[in-house]
């Protein structure tokens, strides 16, 4: 459970599930007309804080910059929406709609809120917003702030597209062919019966076939590389500017200077 004195520093500040993801931004505490006591809070969910849903903050607790409530983000998001009337009450109807959503048993919620009175003495009771006027003479002052979130869009477009183109390539290699020689050898003892195994006076004729090698040329495919698109985050610094209004608050104090509250 939040206090009071907590109020500041859960507004406009990140609220998350007990998983870790990020629910949204807390925009109002709502507390108890009487007590005082943090009941609720509203935050503001999806792009640009499309929506608002109510979230007990009876087991929240406050974590460094941000809330922390024990539902998670999905259960949220989903919550009922309710009305809040023109004062910026929540009515005991509607909040008794958003225990039942969240399981909670409306006199366990009041018993252990430790109010007094509890259970359906409890009930007429309304929530406003933390922060409005309680029938005292102060006034509140607010302002808007600019708060900025990204969207994603298609920038572009990239492909990869395979054609075929036709080369010129040349490569050398070895051939081998045969060549004839005439060779001539006197006879002798040794070849004296080959030269003399024909006829004494003839006419004859011996053919020798030549061999040469020749390029024989074939194509094969081959693969060689793979070819991927991916893409890679690039983050880039850029200034938005807006305007927000503020209010400013001034003082008539008799036999005074005005003084503006800045």
């Amino acid at each position: 459970m939040i206090t009071q004195a907590q109020i500041p520093a859960v507004l406009d500040h990140p609220v998350y599930d007990t998983a870790g993801d990020k629910i949204g931004e807390a925009k109002h505490v709502f507390v108890d007309d009487v007590t005082g006591r943090p009941d609720w809070v509203s935050v503001k969910t999806g792009y640009f804080g499309g929506g608002e849903s109510f979230v007990p903050i009876h087991e929240a607790t406050v974590v460094e910059d941000h809330l922390e409530v024990p539902y998670p983000k999905g259960k949220v998001k989903e919550a009922p929406n309710v009305d809040v009337d023109a004062g910026g009450h929540l009515s005991a109807a509607e909040e008794r709609r958003l225990y039942d959503y969240y399981g909670i048993r409306w006199d366990a919620a009041r018993g252990q809120a430790g109010r007094p009175g509890g259970g359906d003495g409890d009930a007429g009771r309304a929530r406003r917003p933390a922060g409005g006027r309680t029938g005292d003479d102060a006034m509140t002052r607010s302002e808007e702030q600019m708060h900025v979130g990204v969207e994603q869009r298609e920038a572009g477009k990239a492909r990869l597209r395979k054609y075929v183109v036709t080369e010129e390539v040349q490569q050398t290699i070895p051939l081998r062919h045969e060549e004839v020689t005439l060779e001539r050898e006197p006879v002798t003892e040794a070849n004296r019966d080959a030269a003399l195994s024909g006829p004494e006076i003839s006419e004859a004729e011996h053919e020798v076939t030549l061999h040469a090698e020749e390029p024989v040329v074939e194509t094969r495919v081959t693969p060689v590389e793979r070819v991927r698109l991916e893409t890679e985050e690039v983050t880039d610094q850029e200034t938005v500017r807006g305007q927000v209004r503020k209010e400013r608050i001034e003082a008539d104090l008799p036999d005074k200077e005005t003084g503006t509250d800045r």
